[in-house]
């Protein structure tokens, strides 16, 4: 059987008046995501590292921020599009493992229904989708609540 991983990586700036999107579930926060779509920063970095692993580019290259029809596009979309660029290629997903990296507001009580989600948008057992949380101590500019970031890792498997 053969395997591929993938490593992905996104970062969004906070600010008042946007909506904050983390794994699909809109998280009620007074600064949200500033972004071309919805600004899912997790969603971002899992479709990276789909892609990665399939040596397709990234994100940015197959749903680019100058094209206007994507502006304020749900990242669920996006991520269902990326679940079909690596069907293409032959390869399903093993299991994600991901971190959000995110001062406040705390995301314990919802890392469980974004894993559920995600898992249902990807059409994947219970169990594959791993999200965890960190702040960064008080560090950087997640630490200064100016922006969010998130990290992902992908296992595919050759499916055809």
């Amino acid at each position: 059987m053969s395997f591929r991983v993938g490593v992905g990586y996104d970062v969004h700036a906070l600010a008042p008046g946007y909506d904050l999107w983390i794994g699909g579930l809109k998280v009620d926060h007074h600064v949200g995501s500033v972004g071309h779509s919805d600004g899912d920063v997790l969603i971002h970095a899992i479709c990276d590292a789909m892609l990665g692993a399939v040596a397709q580019r990234d994100i940015g290259y197959h749903f680019p921020d100058t094209d206007p029809s994507l502006k304020g596009i749900d990242s669920k979309i996006i991520l269902k599009k990326t679940a079909q660029i690596i069907a293409n290629e032959g390869y399903s997903i093993g299991n994600i493992d991901s971190t959000v990296c995110l001062q406040r507001p705390k995301l314990k009580g919802l890392i469980p229904l974004m894993q559920q989600t995600l898992e249902e948008i990807l059409e994947l057992d219970k169990g594959s989708v791993s999200v965890k949380a960190t702040t960064t101590e008080k560090l950087s500019f997640v630490g200064r609540e100016e922006g969010i970031s998130a990290y992902a890792v992908v296992m595919l498997y050759k499916s055809t």
